[in-house]
């Protein structure tokens, strides 16, 4: 998928995009387009997505979100009835969507915003009036701010690196030991990919799962404290 884009870029000195790509499809995406030495874009639709279109542009040309064929959707109900993610995913499933034309589905009392890909859009508008038994409006487009994605718990410690062991350990509570034997067990990820070396250095904007504990994104490791020691400051899912 990721060559097919480069290459019909490079054929046709225009734009080429992918599907929706999974968090751990973008950072594979990322570092074959790095290798290429690709202009490239990742986007899905709105700044905070997790599910992302590769967008590769061609050399001379200025990456542009807006060139992305991707469209928000709105469906709004009763707020007295319920929409959850599975059901809305089910439905657009059940219209012989592929999952890669389906991005990111944000949820909220009287309204779900979705975002597919534009190919689909007229179908959908045309063809959908129930999610999960509940009638449902759909339009194209949306208001802000969009629903919420998910709901955090902030999270604040000092570390003595941003190596993955330490940054395990203090978001999993854990000791150090214990964050080594995680690592080594395969049970921690970076950006959705396994990472064994306990000495990786952990990035703001990476997003860390702890099986078992959670997943959390790293928001800020630039602080140092007068002994030398590193601010972390963190963001776990609930």
């Amino acid at each position: 998928m990721l060559m097919d884009a480069a290459e019909l870029c490079e054929r046709r000195s225009h734009p080429a995009f992918t599907g929706f790509l999974t968090e751990a499809e973008q950072t594979a995406a990322e570092s074959v387009m790095k290798h290429m030495r690709a202009n490239y874009l990742l986007w899905g639709g709105f700044e905070d997505a997790e599910r992302r279109m590769l967008g590769v542009f061609p050399p001379y040309d200025e990456p542009d979100a807006e060139l992305f064929p991707i469209d928000g959707v709105t469906a709004v109900f009763r707020a007295a009835d319920s929409v959850e993610h599975r059901s809305v995913l089910g439905t657009l499933m059940a219209q012989g969507i592929e999952r890669a034309c389906v991005g990111d589905i944000l949820t909220e009392s009287g309204r779900c915003v979705f975002f597919c890909r534009s190919t689909v859009t007229r179908a959908l508008l045309s063809d959908v009036s129930k999610i999960g038994g509940v009638g449902v409006r759909l339009s194209q487009g949306y208001t802000v701010p969009l629903p919420a994605a998910h709901s955090f718990r902030d999270i604040s410690a000092t570390i003595a690196s941003a190596r993955l062991d330490c940054v395990t350990a203090a978001l999993a509570g854990v000791g150090r030991g214990r964050a080594e034997e995680l690592i080594s067990a395969g049970e921690v990820m970076i950006n959705s990919v396994i990472c064994k070396k306990v000495s990786q250095t952990v990035n703001e904007g990476d997003k860390l799962t702890v099986r078992g504990t959670g997943k959390f994104i790293i928001d800020d490791l630039g602080n140092v404290t007068r002994k030398g020691r590193l601010i972390l400051s963190a963001r776990k899912y609930v």
